[in-house]
């Protein structure tokens, strides 16, 4: 036994004293982990997360590298085998077999230009055997208006308007004293833990091809696969908040991947405040899309999906949506992005408990539905006496027993028909979350025809006019 040990040791001591050949052969070189390095836009004056490239020695003998460098070192910085001043780089040896690491970081001065600038440059590796090789390198750049700074606690505005010229970085928390617009195309791009308070009228007025986009400021990846648009709780939310009779307008505005999308409250006595969406979509919150608490609301048009708590909280006021799809399925993924879903949570809750206005909430032609069996609660002392109504909707519910309640779809536990496209998230196939119908879908053609008539087209502008039952939710089947 002790002489098995000795030659075991001497084996581990001939294996740690190895030592390498250093080739000249012109023809041994490096491999790259890619082929070239390509960042996603980069906020310039910003820069980027740090991007990682491994360099191979795929070979059996030794290779020295004697001087690495940028072409230009304008827009990118490099640190090599933990080395960031290249110029100081000489002599680095890559046994046969061995790797070392190479760190990219893009660092873009302003471009004065409205739309992105393209940057490219090249890595070089030349090594003792008179050979080079290189790596390409290449990001987009964006100047971007900065509204803040980090750390900075609060900023503070009498009146704002967001325009469609330049993206708008947001890096704490924004308040709007009297009125905020926003004009269709507008970007606002929101840093960890930043959130805009409105406490006047709102009007945002995106269209169908210049929809305003609020999400967060990383533009990279959380991996290979995943952009970081998808993991939600990236910033904080949109509030807004009255104390007196208010008015907001919401058109076209894709709310995406914050911790809360849009909360909507008052605590004005007098006539309440009034929030109108059409043609919104509200995705991927780690805890409510859109809360109404004391505030008259028409939501039509509008996607609802994928919060981890509520999708739309109501309480206090009189709630109408038309066309609208509520689908939970935060969470329905391959990689594990998100946060648990709470068991218990429905898709809508409707809180008629609560010591605030009395609340009338009603859907029509809608969609209500996810992966838990019950996604509508109705809270509410009496049922009976429930005045809301629920009519031409698909509703995946067991407790609705009010009387306003006809003509609803309500899902089975046999259904084999997907409701639609793909309500799962697999992050190497790229398939992503799509609440478009499919065509088998139990909520095709039940909707109600009279209710669809002020809404003559779909969120995509799709048209459901003038027929005898139009699909149910924002998107007409096509």
């Amino acid at each position: 036994m002790r002489k098995f040990f000795l030659i075991i040791l001497c084996a581990c001591t001939l294996a740690g004293c190895r030592e390498y050949t250093v080739s000249d052969d012109p023809s041994l070189g490096l491999t790259f982990s890619c082929d070239k390095l390509t960042f996603d836009t980069v906020f310039t004056e910003q820069g980027s997360a740090t991007a990682q490239i491994m360099v191979y020695n795929r070979n059996k003998n030794a290779v020295m590298v004697d001087r690495v460098w940028l072409s230009t070192g304008k827009a990118f910085r490099a640190n090599v085998d933990g080395e960031a001043d290249l110029s100081r780089l000489t002599n680095l040896q890559i046994n046969g077999g061995d790797s070392v690491f190479v760190f990219v970081r893009a660092d873009i001065d302003p471009t004065h230009q409205d739309t992105p600038v393209i940057f490219s440059d090249q890595l070089h590796f030349h090594l003792t055997n008179n050979s080079t090789q290189s790596i390409g390198i290449e990001a987009y750049g964006q100047d971007a208006i900065r509204i803040g700074s980090q750390g900075c606690g609060r900023t503070q505005k009498s009146s704002m308007t967001f325009t469609a010229d330049k993206p708008y970085l947001i890096f704490d928390t924004l308040i709007v004293e009297n009125s905020l617009k926003i004009n269709a195309g507008a970007r606002i791009y929101m840093h960890s833990g930043a959130c805009i308070y409105a406490l006047g009228n709102v009007s945002a007025k995106g269209t169908k091809d210049q929809p305003i986009i609020i999400r967060g400021d990383r533009l990279d990846r959380l991996f290979e696969h995943v952009p970081y648009l998808y993991a939600g709780g990236s910033w904080n939310g949109i509030y807004l908040q009255a104390d007196k009779k208010q008015t907001y307008e919401l058109e076209f505005v894709d709310i995406l991947s914050g911790n809360i999308g849009l909360y909507c409250m008052s605590t004005y006595k007098g006539t309440l405040p009034s929030l109108i969406m059409n043609g919104c979509r509200i995705h991927n919150h780690t805890l409510y899309g859109l809360v109404l608490l004391n505030v008259n609301a028409l939501v039509s048009n509008t996607e609802i999906s994928n919060c981890a708590s509520y999708c739309v909280y109501c309480s206090g006021g009189i709630h109408r949506f038309y066309h609208t799809t509520v689908a939970s399925y935060f969470g329905a993924t391959d990689i594990r992005i998100q946060s648990a879903v709470k068991a218990e949570t429905s898709a809508v809750f409707i809180d008629n408990l609560s010591k605030t206005e009395s609340t009338k909430t009603s859907f029509y032609n809608c969609i209500i539905t996810g992966y838990r069996t019950n996604q509508l609660v109705v809270a509410t002392p009496f049922d009976q006496y429930y005045t809301g109504e629920f009519i031409g909707n698909y509703l995946k519910t067991d407790s609705l027993k009010i009387p306003n309640a006809h003509d609803n779809r309500y899902w089975k536990s046999n259904e084999k028909n997907p409701v639609f496209h793909n309500t799962y998230y697999k992050y190497k196939e790229y398939v992503y979350y799509d609440f478009q119908l499919d065509s088998l879908s139990a909520a095709r053609q039940i909707a109600d025809s009279l209710k669809a008539v002020p809404y003559p087209t779909d969120r995509n502008g799709v048209s459901r006019a003038n027929l005898p039952h139009p699909d149910a939710g924002c998107y007409q089947y096509e």
